[in-house]
């Protein structure tokens, strides 16, 4: 279990100056966004570094959601101060890279791929010894502050991919509670989205004694390790706050013990998907948000399109559960009774849809976007969002059904078969919600796989079945190897009917 050190309370902050002081620092870098550079947090480590009598310079061009480009400039900058510390004063983003300075600064030949998550990188371990990093969250959602993770977006093959080593976790995260008054309701609600799939996705990871095989030396191991009895007891203890505090967090700018309790819900998701990892609403959000074409995330001040990251994370987040449910059933209840599901009289086949449903009905809400379209995507993007998708199985902890379905199912590519679910499938949000006020309670997508031919929204299993079978038999699944992704999403998009893109799944 690897963790940074973590100090929490209202006004925490004005210590920073003391920590840096007692680390022997001389020479400080205060990394932060243009945003947040005029805002009171980050005014509040201004004013504790000069108040200890901290020499630093301050770094405000992190970009919110970063690239290769954006990584590299802020290296670059680091390189040249010399600096023997650092702050990150913001979310996911700045926290992610001002870890990424800091290991290039202090491994100045590397080349930038050498520590990139394989295959697109090198995936090399860090050997090298790292600067003291202090982050300061100002967000409730990525558990940077907790984590050897930094995800940026690969710009020259459009998709995100990341680091992931316990050497680049920060060294201290000071949680402020103070810091969460100044977010907008949408940021908050995009930020809670990450913490919940966050929590669900390490507690239904591949559990860690299944992962094979043993690295030869624990300097291989991966950060990620799977499912374990102790990232479940903080995914949890995660799940259990954003089920009580989100929806308050949002709708009241001014509830302090909700949006108090979701930034410590977000150091506690970070704490157990940074040892056990996230698998595919994390895997498949990498291209939704990373082939973003025009959309702009309301209440983000930001100068390019921006799906934000919770929100391209929890959008596929019900089929991905549909799917997932078949290989750890009681877990998928479990969450499901945390969320608010009555599963008193569930059956253990149902556990994924009524998951899928309990999460719809969260995300309806909050008000989410309405599915894939309402980001600016349709059928004609499914090549590339397979071709963003399939990258993130190196660095990911994958679903434990992901890694034996195409035993047990004899699938032609697991992944894909989520993917189409989340990408092909069912009616809007709105229609659910309109047919379930009407008494119509039957469960759209029941088998966890695509709404076909029919224009009639509810389908039967009978049905269902006959379509797995017939993509199954397609001719164009004889030779797995003939690009089963591209196969299969032409097919779902060809069998689908005019509400493609509508679901927020």
């Amino acid at each position: 279990m690897a963790v940074s050190n973590i100090r929490y309370g209202a006004g925490v902050t004005k210590e920073v100056g003391m920590d840096l002081q007692n680390m022997g620092a001389k020479n400080v870098c205060l990394m932060t966004d243009k945003n947040l550079s005029q805002l009171p947090p980050v005014q509040m480590v201004m004013d504790s570094l000069v108040k200890n009598g901290i020499n630093f310079k301050v770094y405000d061009n992190v970009r919110v959601e970063p690239t290769d480009r954006s990584f590299m400039e802020a290296i670059e900058f680091v390189k040249r101060g010399a600096f023997d510390a650092y702050v990150a004063v913001g979310g996911g983003s700045t926290m992610d890279t001002c870890k990424a300075a800091n290991l290039y600064a202090s491994s100045p030949h590397s080349d930038f791929l050498d520590y990139v998550n394989a295959p697109i990188g090198k995936g090399k371990p860090v050997s090298v010894p790292l600067k003291p990093l202090i982050a300061v969250p100002t967000t409730s959602g990525t558990g940077s502050e907790t984590t050897g993770v930094a995800i940026f977006d690969y710009e020259h093959l459009k998709v995100k991919t990341g680091i992931a080593s316990r050497a680049i976790k920060p060294t201290l995260g000071l949680i402020d509670p103070l810091h969460t008054l100044h977010m907008p309701d949408r940021v908050v609600a995009n930020s809670g989205f990450d913490v919940l799939c966050h929590a669900l996705e390490s507690y239904t990871a591949l559990p860690y004694h299944m992962r094979s095989p043993c690295p030869s030396n624990p300097i291989t191991r991966p950060a990620y390790q799977g499912s374990n009895p102790i990232s479940d007891i903080w995914a949890v203890h995660a799940l259990r706050i954003v089920a009580k505090y989100l929806k308050r967090a949002v709708r009241n700018p001014d509830d302090l013990e909700a949006r108090s309790n979701m930034h410590l819900a977000s150091a506690f998701a970070g704490i157990g998907f940074g040892n056990a990892g996230v698998h595919l609403c994390h895997g498949m959000s990498y291209p939704i948000s990373g082939l973003v074409k025009t959309y702009k995330a309301k209440d983000y001040n930001v100068d390019h399109p921006l799906v934000p990251h919770g929100l391209s994370v929890v959008l596929t987040s019900p089929a991905v559960f549909t799917f997932t449910a078949q290989m750890s059933p009681e877990r998928h209840l479990e969450t499901a009774e945390i969320l608010g599901a009555d599963t008193c009289t569930a059956r253990i086949p149902d556990a994924g849809p009524i998951l899928a449903d309990t999460l719809r009905k969260f995300l309806f809400d909050l008000d989410v976007d309405d599915g894939l379209a309402a980001i600016g995507y349709s059928s004609a993007d499914i090549p590339a969002l397979v071709k963003g998708t399939l990258p993130q199985q190196e660095g990911s902890v994958f679903s434990e059904r992901n890694n034996r379905a195409s035993i047990l199912d004899q699938t032609p590519h697991p992944i894909l078969m989520v993917a189409t679910a989340a990408l092909c499938t069912e009616a809007s949000n709105r229609q659910r919600q309109a047919a379930r006020q009407a008494g119509k309670n039957k469960l759209i997508f029941q088998a966890g796989f695509l709404k076909p031919l029919e224009k009639n929204i509810y389908i039967s299993n009978q049905n269902i079945s006959f379509l797995r079978r017939a993509v199954y038999q397609n001719e164009h699944f004889h030779s797995l190897a003939d690009r089963p992704a591209e196969m299969l999403f032409y097919e779902c998009a060809k069998s689908s009917s005019q509400d493609l893109f509508q679901c927020p799944c």
